[in-house]
């Protein structure tokens, strides 16, 4: 039932666009979902469109990836020695703040366009898996450490059972942000960077040819992208929970048949 009311929805929506690029009566302005859909069609038939797409997800999950290694192996760190969480404190604030254009900058005199989209997907996404990271591990359960404590229990066993429960469900929603966040820097850093063979590329050179719908059809390529992309980071820590929760994966697939 759920399905189909979203599938209305999303129905809904497009008619509305479709009313609303009628309206308007200007292919440059607004394209309408039907030349949106026609462009898309006509792009994937292209021999560049398939390496492009490929190009741009390698180079982004690969940002997604180191921020996330990175974010945790930092997180942790810095709650084992305090000093080090006070020294990165500043950074990751200058990394939540400092807009992502000033980096794409910085970046494309340092280094060049090749691997930009993955240094600024890197950057964009180590704040959020670093304070997901001091949040989880905040938020485990002061009783139980203190029984292991008293009961020596080794270090192994206390990660195993008493910090990545309480890790993931930080991540998963962690995740579901660093993937969006990943993608909206990835592709902006390759608009301004413009290296051959990305989305950004393509949808910049879709603006520079007034072709609107064109630049629909790579947004909804980079949608799509955004979205495969972040279901296999969610299917993974769900696999992580199965492993690490079995009873809380049980209990959610009974609420889950329940409903």
């Amino acid at each position: 039932m759920k399905r189909i009311k979203k599938v209305g929805i999303a129905l809904c929506w497009l008619l509305l666009w479709e009313i609303a690029s009628l309206i308007v009566h200007n292919k440059i302005l607004l394209a309408g979902p039907i030349e949106a859909f026609r462009a898309l069609v006509g792009m994937a038939g292209s021999a560049d469109f398939g390496t492009s797409v490929l190009s741009s997800v390698f180079h982004i999950v690969s940002g997604i990836v180191l921020g996330g290694i990175t974010g945790i192996l930092l997180g942790s760190l810095s709650l084992k020695f305090k000093l080090l969480g006070e020294f990165l404190s500043p950074v990751v604030t200058a990394l939540k703040s400092v807009p992502v254009a000033s980096f794409v900058v910085l970046i494309l005199i340092w280094i060049g366009s090749d691997s930009l989209s993955t240094v600024i997907v890197t950057l964009v996404v180590f704040p959020i898996i670093y304070l997901a990271t001091v949040g989880g591990f905040t938020a485990a359960d002061n009783e139980l450490l203190e029984m292991a404590h008293v009961y020596r229990m080794p270090t192994a066993a206390k990660i195993r059972y008493i910090y990545i429960p309480a890790l993931i469900p930080s991540y998963l929603g962690a995740f579901s942000v660093a993937v969006g966040m990943g993608f909206k820097s990835g592709v902006a850093a390759e608009v301004i960077g413009q290296p051959l063979l990305t989305m950004g590329n393509g949808l910049y050179r879709s603006k520079i040819n007034l072709d609107t719908a064109e630049v629909f059809a790579w947004t909804f390529t980079i949608i799509l992208a955004s979205w495969v992309t972040e279901k296999m980071f969610s299917f993974l820590i769900y696999l992580c929970k199965m492993l690490f929760m079995p009873g809380a994966s049980n209990d959610a697939g009974t609420n889950a048949e329940e409903a």
